[in-house]
């Protein structure tokens, strides 16, 4: 198996304007819309080079998925772009009814999602917002794991008909994934075989899934790691073709551990191959002010939970 090193620190979000500086060259039918946000979600060389294209609506999110579910009807690609809470919760009746009801090519792009949000408290880091979007029938979710992924999975939604949810972080992550890497929507990537359990990670708990593999094969566990990218649809072959090697799974995001990557797993066990499953999240509460590693450390999101999460399950078998 291919041996994954970080290539230099990078922020997700800026794989995500990278992406869109691509596609305002590539597709003039992408147009961009921002709440307010241009810096944070690096929407700046999309705005410079297509201001006919570039929408700034201010700070009324709700007034944005509308306006960009208008604009699919002229045949034109609406990415829209504000922080993951407001992109999701503050909006969710908009998005319900004006985008995944009517079926409308808009793709919804969160930054600072997460408990790496950091300082700015429990208000802005929301930990629900993957249930929240894949609960609407119809909708694809995402969730990238480093710069280069993120920036795939960019270019990747304006081939994709139909309403989307990308969601990537805030704070600069370790870079490992190869730039040449196929992003297909709804298929898995085996980072590394293993026979003892299934780590199926998302987002930023990939990097910390292969950290963990590499200390829970010094300990003499063999660990196979899955990078979930593609929550909904999601790549129920590849999970039930690893269980089947390994017999029990801990799945591992930042996210709260009611709606999120792992109860879809669940289901999927349920139906399939009921197994030993552990649950690396956040344990259903709010998050706090604080460093993101300071936060992933106090909420158990780190490589050490991942290995703890392992020997637990493995004893399950």
């Amino acid at each position: 198996m291919k041996k994954y090193t970080n290539t230099g620190s990078k922020d997700t979000r800026s794989g995500f304007g990278a992406g869109m500086t691509e596609l305002g060259q590539k597709n003039e039918n992408v147009v961009a819309l921002c709440a307010d946000l241009i810096g944070s979600l690096k929407f700046d060389d999309f705005k410079k080079n297509h201001p006919e294209r570039f929408f700034q609506i201010g700070i009324a999110e709700a007034n944005m998925i509308g306006i960009a579910a208008g604009l699919t009807v002229g045949g034109k690609i609406p990415f829209t772009g504000t922080f993951a809470n407001f992109s999701t919760g503050r909006v969710y009746d908009q998005i319900r009814q004006s985008v995944a009801y009517s079926d409308k090519n808009v793709k919804i792009c969160a930054s600072h999602a997460g408990l790496t949000l950091g300082e700015d408290g429990a208000t802005h880091q929301i930990l629900e917002d993957i249930g929240l979007m894949k609960m609407l029938p119809g909708m694809t979710v995402i969730n990238t794991c480093d710069y280069n992924q993120t920036k795939a999975a960019t270019l990747a939604l304006a081939d994709h008909h139909g309403p989307a949810y990308l969601r990537f972080g805030r704070p600069v992550v370790p870079n490992f994934m190869p730039a040449d890497e196929p992003f297909v929507i709804g298929k898995a990537i085996l980072l590394s075989e293993g026979t003892d359990v299934t780590i199926v990670a998302t987002g930023h708990l990939v990097w910390e899934a292969l950290i963990a593999a590499e200390a829970l094969e010094a300990k003499g566990i063999s660990a196979e790691v899955i990078n979930i990218h593609t929550i909904k649809p999601l790549d129920e072959e590849a999970i039930l073709k690893s269980l089947a090697k390994t017999k029990c799974i801990v799945t591992a995001e930042e996210h709260n551990i009611l709606g999120g990557l792992g109860e879809s797993i669940s289901r999927v066990l349920a139906l399939n191959t009921p197994a030993p499953q552990e649950f690396v999240a956040v344990n259903d509460s709010f998050g706090e002010s604080g460093t993101p590693e300071q936060l992933m450390e106090k909420y158990k999101l780190n490589n050490q939970a991942i290995v703890e999460a392992v020997e637990k399950v493995i004893k399950r078998k």
